[in-house]
């Protein structure tokens, strides 16, 4: 397939950001939406970052947002996940509220993010515990999680006993623990050395091929974001609109080899000099 076949120009799942009436009926995205977005506004200290913002997300996808530093990456996946509040807008999941959506989530500072007064284990098993799992329940699940993701460290230790890699395996691990029906990830692997990075790269890829969970990560890394990707959602500067929205149709599963492939650098390169052109502009 021709590299320049990647962008959809008229991808239906792509991203709109066009001004329209302040009242207007939500419209769902078309089929094969997961999170649909409308109308989305949000301002900083009186500075416009998201306005009339519209979004469909395709389901059991993984979806990577990249752009320029302040553009609103994590901020777009913490409104859309009810971390923060939206200042106008609406997203819903399949039709459905935040509120009656599973939803998991892994934050770009794991240390941060784990109970440390709880064991590992204990950790994830508090996920199950928020489901209202039961106790056999919730040990067959953390049994399967730890096959899953071939886990050889002892999870009966507190984080601080564990290496950075290894907690944010156990983040990932609890956010994923209540079985989501869709997983945020804020730049969950910056924070780690180049070969953690590219253990937990397939980790992930793993478990998206064992669940098709959809995914929304958030990357700052072009190699990155395009190696994870189904598709690469590509943000300006604010006001925040989309400059692309670039499809990655490579075979799954990824490994090292990948990232010398042909296409795999034709398409990064399409990314960059897509961000390199539109990024610049207001």
């Amino acid at each position: 397939m021709n590299a320049t076949a990647t962008l959809s120009r008229a991808n239906p799942l792509a991203a709109r950001a066009q001004p329209e009436a302040a009242a207007r009926p939500f419209v769902p995205g078309p089929r094969g939406t997961h999170i649909t977005i409308r109308g989305l506004h949000k301002t900083f200290a009186g500075q416009p970052l998201y306005q009339d913002f519209d979004l469909d997300l395709p389901k059991g996808r993984i979806v990577t947002v990249f752009g320029p530093n302040g553009c609103g990456k994590s901020t777009l996946i913490n409104m859309v996940a009810g971390l923060l509040p939206m200042d106008g807008g609406e997203a819903l999941f399949e039709g459905k509220t935040l509120r009656d959506t599973k939803i998991g989530y892994v934050f770009q500072n794991y240390r941060e993010a784990l109970l440390p007064w709880k064991r590992a284990a204990d950790n994830i098993r508090y996920a199950l515990q928020l489901a209202g799992r039961s106790r056999a329940d919730t040990e067959a699940r953390l049994d399967e999680l730890v096959r899953s993701f071939d886990v050889r460290f002892d999870l009966n230790r507190f984080p601080y006993e564990l290496s950075g890699g290894q907690q944010q395996l156990v983040s990932i691990m609890r956010a994923l623990a209540p079985e989501p029906e869709v997983l945020f990830l804020d730049e969950p692997f910056s924070a780690l050395d180049y070969e953690m990075t590219l253990f937990m790269r397939d980790k992930l890829q793993s478990i998206f091929q064992q669940t098709g969970t959809t995914m929304v990560l958030v990357s700052h890394d072009l190699e990155e974001a395009v190696y994870i990707a189904d598709h690469v959602l590509l943000l300006t500067r604010r006001p925040t609109r989309v400059a692309a929205w670039v499809d990655v149709d490579l075979p799954r599963p990824r490994d090292s080899r990948t990232l010398t492939n042909e296409h795999f650098v034709r398409i990064k390169a399409q990314c960059l000099e897509i961000f390199q052109r539109e990024v610049p502009r207001n």
